[in-house]
């Protein structure tokens, strides 16, 4: 696992590990970033794998965070709308940007 930060948001890069070593540690670090946004970048992932990650990032969205998943393994006609999946890093910056906008606006 990589972990980088860029202003206010933070890619943290899934390495060597299996998604599901990367979800529980990603679990057991979520506490050092409940305040920014956080882009979840995937090497390898499944549909079926994915339920820790979604289950976080519920809980990260109610701290009013952006979390973002990049994979291009994923499409995100295969969640539902309150997950966010895309292909790249940079849709993943261009997906927080809009979220800050409509968190500024009172969405």
């Amino acid at each position: 696992m990589t972990i980088e930060q860029h202003n206010s948001t933070t890619i943290i890069t899934q390495e060597k590990t299996s998604i599901s070593e990367f979800s529980t540690k990603l679990l057991v670090l979520h506490e050092r970033f409940k305040n920014v946004d956080l882009i979840i970048h995937l090497k390898e992932a499944t549909l079926t794998s994915m339920e820790p990650l979604i289950s976080l990032s519920a809980k990260h969205r109610l701290l009013k965070q952006s979390f973002v998943v990049v994979s291009s393994e994923l499409k995100q006609d295969d969640f539902e709308d309150d997950f966010s999946v895309v292909p790249t890093l940079q849709e993943a910056h261009d997906y927080i940007e809009m979220e800050l906008i409509q968190r500024e606006l009172g969405f």
